[in-house]
């Protein structure tokens, strides 16, 4: 899954893409790189981020899905998105998965999901992107973490969502320290026995900073690590902003298993 931002302020691609002509040649790079996956977010949720309305995010991301869709037309696109109105009008423009951060709590989200049959990402969070690095707490991070996946999952199969639909995200970065962070990780079959695929999303993210010392552009060698140990262990989903690398290393990580490529 190739991250899209066309947002100024994400952390790694921040104003990059914002322009639709620039988010278009960048999904032209994914795409010659063999994306299945092209996430279009138009809000950031790094830490500390300021929130945007329905109506601006809508403007972002509607066109490049849009300009996605016609000049690909069997290219899958996700959007990312935690507002309902948001999350329909891009399924509208040609997305057909959810990637929410607030694993579809906002009132209506749900109902989205479940009216036009698309897949989607529940991610689990700890506070909002104002607050959530904050001196994040948990007793038992994994389990907190599995409590909530098969709260959310309930109450995605009470309102009608096919199971098949779902994929779980434990959230990288999202309310958690790096100790967290690496518990979760190296938890990553615990949440696959739970019986739906798992996305992992740590493509530059601050825990490589803190745990290599390396600044956001020199992250790709400890995403790719991560990538490969998460993939051993049954991960089905990677979010990343480095398309060809990861696909060259999980392709060398099926070889090296035995594993066709699927």
């Amino acid at each position: 899954m190739g991250v899209l931002n066309v947002t100024p302020d994400s952390f790694s691609d921040g104003g990059q893409f914002i322009s639709t002509d620039d988010a278009i040649s960048q999904a032209d790079v994914m795409v010659a790189e063999n994306v299945d996956w092209i996430d279009v977010g138009g809000e950031s949720t790094r830490p500390g981020a300021a929130a945007v309305s329905t109506d601006e995010e809508i403007s972002r991301v509607v066109p490049v899905i849009r300009a996605i869709r016609a000049k690909y037309p069997k290219q899958k696109i996700s959007i990312d998105s935690s507002k309902p109105e948001v999350m329909e009008a891009a399924i509208l423009a040609g997305a057909t998965m959810i990637n929410d951060v607030n694993a579809l709590q906002a009132e209506g989200s749900v109902e989205v999901a479940v009216k036009h049959d698309v897949k989607v990402c529940l991610m689990h969070k700890k506070g909002t992107p104002q607050t959530m690095q904050d001196n994040p707490e948990y007793e038992d991070v994994v389990q907190e973490v599995l409590d909530f996946f098969a709260q959310r999952v309930e109450a995605c199969l009470a309102y009608g969502m096919d199971a098949d639909r779902i994929i779980l995200d434990p959230g990288i970065g999202f309310g958690k320290s790096l100790e967290h962070n690496l518990q979760l990780l190296s938890n990553t079959a615990t949440f696959k026995q739970m019986g739906f695929p798992i996305l992992i999303g740590v493509s530059r993210k601050s825990m490589f900073g803190e745990l290599l010392g390396r600044a956001v552009k020199d992250r790709l060698a400890g995403s790719l690590a991560v990538a490969q140990f998460t993939y051993l262990q049954g991960a089905d989903y990677f979010r990343v902003h480095d398309v060809a690398a990861t696909r060259d290393t999980l392709k060398t990580s099926q070889a090296l298993i035995g594993k066709t490529n699927e």
